[in-house]
């Protein structure tokens, strides 16, 4: 059985994010964002519920497409919870993780303004 423990929408993709999404970079930032940080980032509403640790294992779902959460950065989770921020690194193999960062295995379409982001996490009946 799958439970979703954070929920969220795309309401902005910043002019320079394109270029990081097609290097399989993507940075969240709730709202509200500095300007600088805007201009690259994947911008959501924030969670609609009380905030939940993401873990390895979890699913990171854009609209209707999945990634695989393989690793969490050690202030990873702080960020996310204070600021809505995490960058995720998709299909990078062993390159080392940074602590406020994420690594994901998957492909993933370019998100949309309106896209449903969910993080699902399989848990026993």
């Amino acid at each position: 059985m799958t439970q979703v423990v954070w929920q969220s929408s795309v309401v902005l993709i910043g002019k320079d994010a394109q270029e990081l999404f097609e290097a399989g970079v993507f940075i969240f930032f709730a709202q509200p964002v500095p300007d600088a940080l805007a201009e690259v980032s994947l911008i959501h509403t924030g969670p609609d519920a009380e905030f939940q640790p993401i873990e390895a294992g979890d699913e990171l779902w854009i609209g209707d497409s999945r990634v695989v959460i393989e690793e969490v950065g050690s202030m990873a989770n702080d960020n996310f919870r204070q600021l809505g921020h995490i960058v995720i690194y998709l299909n990078v193999g062993d390159q080392e993780l940074l602590p406020g960062a994420v690594k994901a295995s998957g492909d993933i379409p370019v998100p949309a303004v309106g896209d449903t982001l969910t993080i699902h996490r399989t848990t026993e009946a």
